[in-house]
């Protein structure tokens, strides 16, 4: 079993003003996907699988996956070991790297080709790689920086527990997770006392205002806890996933076809799931801190965390060796 990891790649960044999976916010111009797939080597995965768009590609490939395959060294990712205890002395072993492209426009069964101004979405962006991914998989976006612990925490429960029934899901506080320069969009959870997910509502304008945190799509807005469970994209399933994940999106695609806007997410299908008992999700719950790039303005924010984690030791400088 070769668990892998499936980074969605695909968006546009239209709250951001650019392709901000690759903007360098390290301190030698590092992308949090750098970051991502440094943390994810040393928590064992072998696998990655880029989701992009076909006219990104390239890009993704020079700065990304071509940079890496110059730094394997006898067969593995040869990264800097000079950081202490956070060394990436563990971050060593074949790695294989692979694309798929999200179609803004794909042709669809009974559908065609729908007018789309965007990708369909999450859940479109993860059944686009059922043809390269045969092992447990994890899940997670390009832009957000999600630390070294949770891919541990996924890594252990991709290789223990995820089956066809049992999927798995890291989950973030709320108030760890919001943008001081605007709303952002998060699936709140709940969660029972034994870490089970019993359902999950995606909520699409959440901001902290007047130290009150709230859903601001919802009419009245909905009044949020910061403690609340939240969904950061960063999922675990199994490849029987697929066939359900499918036939959730084919209806969807049939229902929104003159919807430019609509989007496929991932927290529909899975509570759909839930709730008809076809696969119950694990919730693997993370203390870390959420850095991302939703709005140009958080590029300061997270180029200082990364900076102070550097400084710290938890990650080596340049994060990959030369």
């Amino acid at each position: 079993m070769k668990p892998t990891l499936v980074i969605l790649a695909g968006g546009m960044g239209s709250r951001y003003g650019g392709l901000k999976q690759l903007d360098g916010v390290g301190p030698n111009g590092e992308t949090i996907i750098d970051y991502s797939i440094f943390d994810s080597i040393r928590a064992g995965f072998k696998k990655i699988v880029f989701v992009v768009r076909e006219t990104t590609v390239d890009d993704f490939k020079v700065q990304i996956s071509d940079r890496l395959a110059a730094r394997v060294d006898a067969g593995g990712v040869n990264a800097s070991a000079d950081a202490g205890a956070a060394s990436a002395a563990s971050a060593r072993g074949p790695v294989e790297i692979e694309f798929v492209y999200q179609s803004v426009e794909p042709s669809l069964p009974d559908v065609g080709v729908a007018a789309r101004r965007k990708p369909w979405g999450t859940g479109h962006a993860v059944l686009v790689t059922q043809d390269v991914v045969t092992d447990p998989f994890a899940v997670i976006n390009a832009d957000d920086y999600y630390g070294l612990s949770a891919f541990k925490l996924m890594h252990e429960c991709l290789t223990q527990r995820v089956s066809p029934v049992h999927y798995a899901m890291v989950g973030f506080e709320l108030g760890n997770t919001l943008s001081t320069n605007g709303s952002v969009s998060r699936a709140i959870c709940e969660v029972d006392d034994s870490q089970r997910l019993l359902s999950i509502v995606e909520r699409t304008r959440i901001i902290a205002k007047e130290n009150r945190i709230v859903d601001q799509s919802a009419s009245p807005p909905v009044a949020l806890s910061q403690h609340d469970q939240v969904s950061m994209n960063f999922w675990g399933f199994h490849p029987s996933f697929f066939p359900a994940l499918e036939k959730s999106f084919n209806a969807f695609a049939v229902a929104n076809k003159a919807n430019p806007e609509a989007e496929f997410y991932i927290p529909l299908v899975v509570d759909e799931l839930i709730q008809n008992g076809t696969a119950a999700v694990e919730v693997l719950e993370s203390r870390e801190q959420w850095h991302g790039l939703t709005y140009a303005e958080d590029r300061a924010g997270i180029q200082q965390a990364l900076a102070k984690m550097t400084d710290e030791g938890l990650y080596p400088s340049p994060l990959w060796k030369a």
